[in-house]
């Protein structure tokens, strides 16, 4: 499935004002994935790609929360395709000197070689579309001894929303995401030699499919596969597909799976 970079950058824009109201699971993972870092082996610069609203980095920075997870970085750099995420980072991060702000492409990083000794991402790369180039540029700007630490959704996300919108139509309504053999190989054609993946499924429950993806709407996961059907959806097909979602309901509420993969490299 091809992403239209145009629509994910919208999307994520017009979703900054909205995004930390609904974003538990981001930070869930987010929390995870700050678990797995050796806050004792880590030193210089790091870079956050795919910052979003600045949670990730505001950790990593030890400027932020409760400081539990905290990682005393000298530098941050937090990149995002979206300028007002960017914008957002910024402002919650006022307080942080160490920190610099740059709006760029994760897919075309304007960063010198061998100036970071760390790249962290938190459920942003699946967003790219030529993940071996990212991974390629990614081991391009990190020093000799760098290490990149990222989650990213696996392909049973939203299984369930997909196999309601399969009852409907033909067209992909729900992004496809890569599995854990793709990801290997990207990292390895990339130069990666020291790879380490770990998957967990994360189950959220919702009152109602509209609630689902309204959720979504509000932190930009929507509407940015290219080539998707460009006629408005109808109000039948909507409840057709709300109806073959409701299948799924246990007791007052509706499942959604999330599958997350942890990945390191070096």
């Amino acid at each position: 499935m091809q992403l239209d970079k145009a629509k994910i950058k919208q999307s994520f824009a017009a979703a900054s004002v909205t995004y930390d109201g609904v974003a538990a699971l981001q930070r869930t993972v987010g929390n995870a994935l700050l678990n797995t870092i050796n806050a004792e082996s880590l030193t210089g610069t790091l870079l956050d790609l795919g910052c979003g609203t600045g949670f990730l980095t505001a950790n990593l920075v030890g400027s932020w929360g409760n400081g539990t997870q905290s990682v005393p970085y000298m530098n941050a750099i937090a990149l995002d395709i979206a300028l007002p995420m960017v914008q957002v980072t910024r402002a919650k991060l006022v307080d942080a000197p160490n920190v610099n702000y740059v709006c760029a492409d994760a897919e075309q990083l304007p960063l010198a070689g061998q100036i970071v000794d760390g790249v962290f991402s938190n459920l942003a790369l699946q967003w790219c579309v030529n993940l071996e180039g990212v991974f390629t540029d990614i081991k391009r700007v990190m020093k000799p001894d760098g290490r990149l630490v990222f989650s990213t959704f696996g392909p049973q996300t939203l299984q369930e929303l997909k196999s309601a919108w399969a009852d409907v139509d033909d067209f992909n309504h729900v992004n496809d995401f890569y599995g854990e053999q793709q990801l290997r190989h990207f990292l390895q054609l990339a130069g990666y030699t020291e790879i380490a993946i770990e998957t967990k499924i994360y189950l959220s429950s919702y009152d109602s499919v509209l609630a689902l993806m309204k959720e979504l709407k509000h932190i930009g996961a929507h509407n940015v596969i290219a080539g998707r059907n460009k006629s408005i959806t109808s109000k039948s097909q909507m409840q057709r597909m709300i109806a073959a979602y409701e299948q799924h309901r246990t007791g007052d509420l509706i499942p959604a799976t999330f599958e997350v993969m942890m990945i390191t490299a070096s």
